[in-house]
């Protein structure tokens, strides 16, 4: 192997262990946001709620410290990354649910500019009733 294949197949290595954790982080995160919704009750809506504010907070620590905080620019800059990420997300859920012969539905806005919840509504009334819905 030369120089540059050995410099390529690390670079893969790495993008795999960066993947893997990124993964495990992830699910991680959806783990407690079930744990919070089910087994402490909290409403959907709260949990994710509070997951942004911990990104935001989680963000604005790495990028300026604790004694910092982002101008315009900044908070510009990671807003695109989450609008950036969240584009994937769905592009990925979307690419799920066709494999699954599942026609994707896409989630619009109400009349005051809310993103409807129908899924929450969903869970709550599941859990009214007694019953179990996954997210």
């Amino acid at each position: 192997m030369n120089q540059d294949q050995d410099k390529q197949e690390q670079q893969k290595q790495e993008q795999q262990k960066q993947l893997a954790a990124h993964n495990r982080a992830t699910t991680a995160f959806i783990e407690l946001a079930n744990k919070l919704a089910r087994e402490e009750g909290q409403d959907v809506k709260i949990v994710s709620a509070a997951l942004m504010a911990a990104s935001g907070i989680y963000a604005t620590f790495i990028t300026a410290g604790n004694k910092g905080f982002l101008a315009p620019s900044g908070v510009d800059k990671i807003a695109e990354m989450y609008k950036n990420n969240l584009g994937y997300v769905q592009e990925r859920k979307q690419q799920e649910l066709k494999a699954q012969g599942i026609e994707a539905k896409p989630l619009g806005t109400d009349k005051e500019g809310r993103i409807a919840a129908p899924h929450a509504e969903k869970i709550a009334a599941d859990e009214e009733q007694g019953g179990e819905s996954s997210t």
